[in-house]
């Protein structure tokens, strides 16, 4: 699935995200920026040490946050590492919100074109799917339309924002719920 928004065009897939070549894969960190199992467990072991150590030297950010390395051995140049909320914290909507939102001021403070979104902290952090996408899809869609930003009207320089998703239930979660953002 496929859908065009201002110059930027948002892709849902399924897939391994740690295959694809491009400017930026996300990684759904943990806020002391350990790559253990799961996505960042694949980076991880796909990626090569130097993510881990450059992720020791950043030290870690707070929840709703993210940060950028290098790619290391993987396709993607970048991996940002973006701490989603764990269910049942607190305020987890406004959190995955914001870690979507940052990820996307990342990618555009170091000139990135091209990213790609898991499913942020619908893993081990057992946050709902239909939430995740709802909140996601729609933070990424206000991003690009410029109706979410202090500075409304600005375009963004992103062509191509990927949801790398990793089986067939989660794809069809986020294309039902981007038919029903209006995507």
């Amino acid at each position: 699935m496929e859908i065009k928004i201002n110059n930027t065009i948002i892709k849902l897939m399924v897939g391994d995200i740690t295959d694809l070549d491009c400017d930026a894969i996300v990684n759904p960190a943990n806020d002391r920026l350990i790559l253990g199992g799961g996505v960042a467990g694949a980076i991880r072991r796909r990626g090569g040490t130097s993510i881990q150590e450059q992720c020791d030297r950043i030290g870690g950010t707070f929840v709703g946050g993210a940060v950028i390395t290098g790619g290391g051995n993987l396709k993607a140049r970048h991996v940002i590492h973006a701490v989603g909320p764990v269910n049942g914290e607190g305020d987890e909507d406004n959190k995955l919100k914001n870690a979507t939102l940052n990820t996307l001021k990342v990618a555009e403070q170091h000139g990135l074109k091209t990213i790609a979104f898991p499913a942020i902290s619908t893993g081990i952090f057992d946050f709902p799917r239909k939430r995740c996408a709802h909140i996601m899809l729609k933070t990424v869609r206000d991003y690009i339309s410029g109706t979410g930003q202090e500075d409304r009207g600005k375009t963004t320089g992103l062509t191509e924002i990927i949801f790398c998703l990793y089986d067939r239930d989660t794809y069809d979660i986020f294309a039902a719920s981007a038919s029903g953002e209006g995507l």
